[in-house]
């Protein structure tokens, strides 16, 4: 129930932006490639017996000078130590997707929701002297990624490219989420990344937008 609600949330925001980029649109014309975006992030959290590295590539759509849409397709490795037993070890390799919302109230802060549907390729080790057996399994956990950050040099739509770093939580936590620690509490995802305007075109000038 508390997932379905969050999607809902998730896509009547996405909505309310659509309506009021139409407003901005009758304003001001951008050709739509110029507001195209790739670029990416890399991923990081340490807590506790919980270590994650990731990086996930994006595509995007700057659909108002102050909000971006996107699909972003990621991959993470995690490792948990003591996860059953003292010692003992769980790796994770996670492929996933879905779509993401970024809000900048302000021209170097932004707000991000991001939704994910995740595959996991689990392997368990258990200590080397507690002659367990290893074992091998696929999940998948939906994750749903809340959080902000801090941009450098965003412009608007068609501006140059800048960087960001961002911290993200999962507010669903559910059990195989990337995103959890072996209690299956959230912890803190860093990411670091770097937007890239496509398709700007030389001749564009960058106008000073006021957000």
């Amino acid at each position: 129930m508390r997932t379905k609600l969050i999607i809902f949330i998730f896509i009547s925001s996405v909505i309310s932006i659509h309506i009021k980029a139409q407003d901005e649109e009758e304003k001001e014309k951008i050709p739509f490639k110029q507001k195209l975006f790739t670029g990416g992030s890399i991923s990081l959290a340490f807590y506790s017996n919980t270590f994650l590295v990731g990086g996930s590539p994006v595509l995007g759509y700057s659909i108002t000078n102050w909000a971006d849409l996107g699909i972003v397709i990621n991959y993470n490795y995690t490792v948990y130590r003591d996860y059953y037993v003292f010692d003992d070890r769980l790796k994770q390799n996670n492929f996933g997707g879905g779509p993401f919302v970024k809000l900048y109230p302000v021209r170097f802060l932004f707000a991000q929701a991001q939704y994910e549907y995740n595959f996991l390729k689990v392997k368990y080790i258990p200590p080397a002297n507690g002659g367990g057996v290893q074992q091998k399994d696929n999940l998948e956990a939906k994750s749903f990624l809340i959080g902000g950050g801090y941009t450098t040099g965003r412009m608007g739509r068609g501006g140059a490219p800048h960087y960001y770093l961002a911290i993200l939580f999962d507010v669903l936590h559910e059990p195989g989420s990337p995103y959890t620690d072996a209690y299956g509490r959230t912890i803190p995802i860093i990411r670091g990344g770097i937007q890239i305007p496509l398709f700007q075109g030389s001749g564009n000038k960058q106008k000073n937008i006021n957000y």
